[in-house]
């Protein structure tokens, strides 16, 4: 029995085994998404922590060894995010025509997600470095690190709120849009990536090519945006 211990536990430090394990979780929760018909509720990120959750949890893995292995993904979060330029370009005429709507949507979801987030948390007597934390939690992950980091927050609770945000954003954003009777596809993918960042993003993607183009751009604008809006209204709550 103790030679699968000792296979484990070498295995275990290999950076290759976290990033293979990273990869095939993703690939069964999307799979498992695909079966079930990309059900908004199957979102395939959130079966992916689930199964990774499991899977350390079991092995007695902790988180940092975990992340030294797995860090490549987080890594390549960077270039992912500035790829987003590239359907701002391809929809320019697009985004001209619906400036103003869209604008004012930018600033509407943008203010809400961070001064709602703030006000919560201080009901809840929330504050120093986790009050810090919450204000990103709605942009993507590179830029919401790097202004949790500047605010005196803590980068990895920041992550977590920004996975959950997406997952959550990504699970409600179709039956919510449906209900509200949204048809324009250029709004919906708008709002999304407003809120959910790029979790919400990929969904839309998945329901139509136009709410995923414009999804990426309310991402990438709402990254810009957060980084202004959330030190100044940090500031005035006090945080």
């Amino acid at each position: 029995m103790s030679d699968p211990v000792l296979i484990w536990s070498y295995l275990a430090q290999e950076p290759l085994l976290w990033l293979t394990a990273t990869l095939l979780a993703y690939l069964g929760g999307d799979a498992v998404s695909r079966g079930l018909g990309r059900a908004s509720w199957a979102n395939p990120v959130l079966i992916a922590v689930i199964l990774l959750a499991v899977l350390l949890g079991v092995t007695g893995t902790d988180y940092a060894t975990y992340f030294e292995g797995a860090q490549f993904v987080h890594f390549m979060l960077g270039p992912a995010t500035v790829a987003l330029a590239l359907p701002l370009y391809d929809n320019l005429p697009r985004v001209r025509r619906a400036a103003l709507p869209m604008l004012a949507g930018l600033l509407a979801g943008s203010g809400v997600a961070v001064v709602s987030a703030l006000l919560i948390a201080r009901g809840f007597g929330i504050e120093g470095s986790v009050l810090a934390s919450l204000a990103p939690k709605s942009t993507t992950a590179p830029v919401a690190i790097g202004i949790a980091e500047q605010l005196g927050g803590q980068p990895t609770l920041t992550a977590a709120l920004v996975l959950l945000t997406g997952i959550f954003g990504a699970i409600v954003v179709t039956p919510l849009l449906n209900a509200l009777k949204i048809r324009d596809w250029r709004a919906r993918g708008f709002a999304v990536g407003v809120a959910a960042h790029g979790i919400g993003t990929a969904r839309a993607f998945q329901v139509n090519a136009t709410a995923g183009a414009f999804s990426g751009i309310g991402m990438g604008l709402n990254a810009v945006l957060t980084a202004i809006i959330a030190p100044v209204a940090l500031r005035l709550m006090g945080g």
